[in-house]
């Protein structure tokens, strides 16, 4: 693992200024989120993005260089790269700014940044219904909002989050209730797509404006987690045993505003794990008494009293090697205890006339196994 290149992005959140710093963690954040729709930045992306986090250009510069460059670019191949350039551009441009309004049109109107130019409806709630294939659901789909209620729902969530009161007990006590937030605003759907970036970049701003400090690399480094921990918080399969659970959001929020460390793995997400781990104990559980039953086997061997203790160690060193099943000859035990070819028959001699070996037939000559 210490050959591995690390994130240059990490390192500017680690060490540079808090400029620096900040813009660091915009743009590792919005490079990090674009694993939610399976999109992959450029190096030329990066590099601007660098010039940015190193005063060289500015926040809107560094974007309009980007759009610039695709522009003039005639690779037609090149449009899911070109997705995921124009909007970390974008998401590094908004999570820069302070400037933020915790209401409905705010919300569209991110999705309208992020987006114009990329889909068609940028900014237009859907008015047709969606599902979609999960693979932590094994094929099946969350229950999305209803296109002839997006509107509605939106602001109801956000009406009920403004009249929410946080208990002030403590940012451990606050977090289930942050977890239910945004995977509700998140179940709305309300457009056709970039519907987890559009709720990421808005929740972010969100959190900042009640005075959380997020500027780490969670999102970054978990954006498919957070993903998948949204889908288990509003899916349920009450006939297969799946209940929706906020549990694994709440675990990704505690490493996002506690700075805690818990673990994040995507296939602990899969509505099937608490099978597969069961699968993963019981194969444990026969391999350890495999090996159990092999080290029975192995004391299972009874040797004469009258023998030497070094006679005894060099059987002991064959039976280990060979057991009950594998047959071996004059030439496996000169090469196993390194012995000459005398030695290593007067042994031979010794075990059979204690029967502790017996001839292999149909093997050759001089071949032995042991005798249980």
């Amino acid at each position: 693992m210490d050959d591995i290149e690390k994130d240059p992005f990490e390192e500017y959140i680690k060490q540079s200024e808090p400029s620096g710093r900040e813009l660091g963690y915009a743009w590792y954040t919005a490079i990090g989120l674009q694993a939610v729709d399976g999109l992959k930045t450029s190096d030329y992306l990066k590099s601007t993005a660098k010039d940015n986090i190193e005063g060289k250009i500015s926040v809107l510069e560094a974007g309009k260089l980007i759009e610039s460059y695709y522009e003039k670019s005639e690779d037609r191949n090149a449009e899911r790269t070109k997705e995921a350039d124009i909007v970390s551009a974008r998401i590094a441009a908004i999570l820069s700014e302070n400037a933020f309004t915790f209401s409905v049109p705010q919300y569209i109107g991110i999705h309208r940044r992020l987006f114009e130019g990329i889909y068609s409806y940028a900014g237009r709630i859907r008015d047709y219904n969606i599902s979609k294939k999960e693979w932590v659901l094994d094929g099946a789909s969350v229950h999305y909002g209803n296109a002839l209620e997006l509107r509605e729902m939106l602001e109801y969530d956000i009406r009920t989050e403004k009249e929410y009161q946080y208990p002030l007990a403590g940012v451990s006590t606050m977090i289930p209730h942050l977890a239910r937030f945004v995977s509700g605003l998140w179940q709305i759907h309300a457009f056709g797509e970039g519907n987890t970036r559009t709720t990421a970049v808005f929740f972010i701003k969100y959190l900042r404006s009640v005075g959380f400090d997020v500027t780490n690399d969670v999102f970054a480094k978990n954006a498919w987690y957070f993903r998948n921990a949204l889908v288990r918080a509003n899916y349920n399969d009450l006939a297969k045993g799946v209940r929706e659970t906020t549990e694994y959001l709440e675990l990704f929020l505690r490493n996002l505003l506690l700075r805690e460390s818990n673990i994040l793995k995507n296939r602990y997400l899969h509505v099937r794990w608490e099978e597969e781990k069961q699968d993963i104990a019981r194969e444990k559980q026969d391999i350890e008494a495999e090996k159990q039953d092999i080290e029975a086997e192995k004391q299972d061997i009874e040797l004469p009293d009258n023998m030497t203790k070094k006679t005894k160690q060099h059987i002991a060193m064959l039976f280990e090697e060979f057991g009950y099943d594998r047959f071996f000859g004059r030439s496996d035990i000169m090469r196993l205890l390194s012995v000459t070819a005398s030695p290593a028959s007067a042994l031979i001699r010794k075990m059979l006339d204690a029967g502790l070996i017996y001839p292999m037939k149909g093997k050759g000559k001089g071949k032995y196994l042991f005798r249980k």
